[in-house]
């Protein structure tokens, strides 16, 4: 069977590689997502990526993911913000697991908060970019578990 995986990345992550790299890494998104789908395509799934800095965008791909299995999302800065994407995920009722390169519990107090967490299967935050390899790997464990 093949699995259908949407990847949604949120404001300032098309900067990975580039952006404060003291905390995001030097790996760019291009990398990264060239990772993610050789990883895929071994385990019999699709990767459809995403990369918006505007909320909307993210939103509308949300209401239009009836095709995907499964949802990983790093909202970026959207996660303290945003309750439209929480009240999106909400209205779709698809799996998504929330993922963040950096800790955002040790940074600044504002960043600990998330609009999504309680929402999500999971959260991955702090481990870099192996946050998407372990998001992409409990999601496809979960997906063969179910069927």
């Amino acid at each position: 069977m093949l699995f259908k995986i949407l990847l949604l990345n949120g404001p300032n992550l098309n900067l990975l590689g580039t952006r404060e790299s003291t905390i995001y890494g030097k790996t760019t998104l291009i990398q990264l997502l060239s990772q993610l789908n050789k990883i895929a395509h071994t385990l019999n799934t699709k990767i459809t990526h995403i990369q918006s800095n505007a909320e909307h965008i993210l939103i509308e791909n949300i209401h239009k993911s009836q095709e995907y299995d499964y949802i990983i999302i790093n909202p970026g800065a959207f996660t303290h913000t945003s309750i439209a994407l929480r009240d999106a995920f909400l209205s779709v009722q698809k799996p998504f697991i929330e993922v963040h390169i950096s800790n955002i519990y040790s940074r600044e107090k504002f960043r600990a908060f998330s609009w999504l967490s309680d929402i999500s299967s999971g959260v991955i935050s702090g481990f870099g970019i192996e946050g998407y390899y372990c998001a992409l790997n409990t999601a496809i464990k979960r997906l063969n578990a179910k069927n």
